[in-house]
């Protein structure tokens, strides 16, 4: 619960999910507007679109993401600097691996529509697509990649 977290441990899952993107913004963007076009692909999560218990930090961080996502790309649009956000479920990493059991990625694949928890590669190939030309007439967007979902 939220309310149990130290504030140093809410400004670690900030500096996180939050600051590091700023960050990168910062020094990526004046590079793009110099160059006269650019592609920022910030990643989020579903968790930014809806509530899981006992995640409300990363939550937050995750939906500030997807807010200043948006607010980028409408700052940034007419100097031809794309801002996209990228939305995955969980998605087995080494990282995520070691902290599931089978039994826990049976429960977390319940709530896809596809009979499966998503690969690296799936997320792979949408920043490839929001990083390429083929994208050049989307900013502001959420490419949400979560096997369904948050399709319910």
């Amino acid at each position: 619960m939220f309310l149990n977290i130290t504030m140093e441990q809410w400004n670690k899952v900030m500096d996180i999910n939050l600051t590091g993107s700023v960050l990168g913004m910062k020094c990526t963007i004046p590079k793009m507007q110099k160059v006269g076009r650019g592609s920022v692909i910030n990643i989020s999560s579903i968790g930014g679109i809806v509530g899981m218990a006992g995640t409300s930090p990363y939550t937050a961080a995750k939906g500030a993401l997807r807010s200043l996502s948006i607010a980028a790309a409408v700052e940034y649009s007419k100097e031809n600097v794309r801002v996209n956000s990228v939305h995955p479920a969980i998605i087995v990493t080494p990282m995520i691996e070691e902290h599931l059991d089978e039994l826990s990625k049976q429960y977390f694949t319940s709530f896809t529509q596809l009979p499966r928890l998503g690969q690296p590669d799936d997320i792979a190939y949408g920043v490839l697509y929001l990083a390429s030309d083929e994208s050049a007439f989307m900013t502001g967007s959420e490419l949400v990649i979560d096997g369904g979902w948050t399709a319910l």
